[in-house]
């Protein structure tokens, strides 16, 4: 009994088989989602934050990954110096340094 339903299916069957790379169809559309995703986006955003870092200049107001808001008093390749209140002046990694703060005076993003 079990042979014949098994001869049924076996005829029932397509003849050919798919070919291979359709089996490794989905693991690359995995891979191009991710890219494209999560990748792209952290790398450009990798990317403003190193252009950010090199055009820091002596009297931008910082903010640390610290939560430490400053001014920067002196500046070299890897460290900072970032005066946080009159006569406290604390050395930064130049690194560690997360946004630039906008002067006050200057124009809402959104206006």
């Amino acid at each position: 009994m079990q042979s014949s339903i098994l001869n049924q299916l076996a005829a029932a069957a397509p003849a050919g088989a798919p070919p291979a790379w359709i089996q490794y169809l989905p693991f690359v559309a995995m891979a191009v989602i991710f890219w494209f995703l999560i990748l792209r986006p952290q790398m450009k955003q990798q990317k403003e934050h190193k252009n950010k870092l090199s055009a820091l200049k002596k009297g931008d107001e910082v903010l640390t990954g610290g939560g430490l808001v400053g001014k920067i008093v002196r500046i070299d390749d890897n460290y900072a110096d970032i005066q946080l209140a009159q006569g406290v002046v604390v050395k930064a990694v130049k690194s560690t340094i997360v946004d630039v703060i906008p002067p006050a005076g200057s124009k809402p993003a959104n206006d």
